[in-house]
């Protein structure tokens, strides 16, 4: 009578470990499977064009940082150079 009884209890553990082991490939496959890049589109851009963008957003920064502008002509609000605002800055601090 014991080994009628043990035989379903081996099946249910053969079946757990194969359940297991196909878990486990199966979490493998996912985290390891190439990924293929989404098609453009949603606002994704090429390499090429992440590049331009990249350049051209630099070449803004640095204009900006290196000239005088108007932000709010009627508030008096003004763009500086960084140099001239550091200088600027050091005055005021060294006037308090």
């Amino acid at each position: 009578m014991s080994d009628v009884s043990s035989k379903p209890t081996a099946w249910v553990t053969f079946a757990a470990a194969i359940g297991g082991f196909a878990l486990f490939v199966l979490i493998v496959v996912i985290a390891y499977l190439p990924k293929t890049p989404a098609p453009l589109g949603d606002g994704q851009r090429t390499p090429e064009e992440r590049k331009a963008v990249l350049a051209e957003l630099r070449a803004k920064e640095a204009k900006a940082s290196t000239s005088y502008a108007w932000v709010d002509q009627e508030k008096g609000i003004v763009q500086l150079p960084i140099d001239r605002a550091v200088e600027l800055t050091i005055q005021e601090y060294k006037a308090k």
